[in-house]
């Protein structure tokens, strides 16, 4: 039987929790030591967990875990996917990137940065929205960063479309969609239009670093 509380890394064996056969119950500080190692192997040496960052580390880890009673508590919907927002610099692609190595039983998402869908759409046309409305899980990287995209002289709010795609199949399929974002819901809206705000209402929950929040790139 698989055990989902250990993890091995090269010739070392993490522990994130204890497992009985049935139920698992997972310990936040041993899921942070190895969420530190396995930054340190994606991201290089000088990689670390901030402090500052326990408290939206923690809610994302009960999110993945799917801990109901934590989820209902910070008011986290696990049937949805996350809106992770934030200033430039604080980490969000890092997590995103690194969180889902805890939960290796649960189908990965597809991290994408929203710029590179965009120039993806002014090659090859209304074929890239198409591919991104189909039964994968992604996560789009910098979501309201993205120029317009422009095919044969058609400008097309091109992530504002696959985010009306994946609400589609939210609803027929269960098929949840991740995203990273530098901007505030009102700037969202202003760059996406009230009826695609309204849709990212029920397609993520909002999880937010606070704005002051500092630069660890400098």
């Amino acid at each position: 039987m698989v055990n989902p509380c250990k993890i091995v890394e090269g010739n070392r064996e993490y522990s994130i929790g204890k497992f009985d056969g049935q139920e698992v119950v997972y310990d936040f500080e041993k899921i942070l030591i190895y969420l530190d190692a396995k930054g340190k192997l994606l991201f290089g040496k000088n990689f670390k967990i901030y402090d500052e960052d326990r408290t939206i580390i923690l809610k994302l880890c009960h999110y993945l875990i799917k801990d109901k009673v934590n989820c209902e508590k910070n008011n986290i919907d696990p049937e949805k996917g996350i809106l992770l927002s934030g200033p430039v610099g604080c980490g969000k692609t890092s997590l995103m990137l690194l969180l889902k190595y805890i939960v290796p039983i649960q189908k990965p998402y597809i991290l994408i940065p929203s710029r590179n869908i965009v120039f993806g759409f002014n090659h090859l046309g209304y074929k890239t929205i198409e591919d991104y409305g189909n039964g994968q899980f992604f996560c789009f990287d910098d979501l309201g960063v993205e120029p317009i995209g422009r095919h044969y002289g058609k400008d097309c709010n091109v992530m504002g479309e696959i985010l009306l795609s994946r609400y589609e199949i939210f609803l027929k399929h269960n098929i949840k969609t991740h995203a990273t974002t530098n901007l505030n819901a009102e700037e969202l809206e202003d760059l996406y239009g009230n009826r695609v705000r309204s849709r990212m209402r029920q397609l993520f929950n909002l999880i937010a670093f606070d704005k002051h929040t500092n630069d660890k790139r400098k």
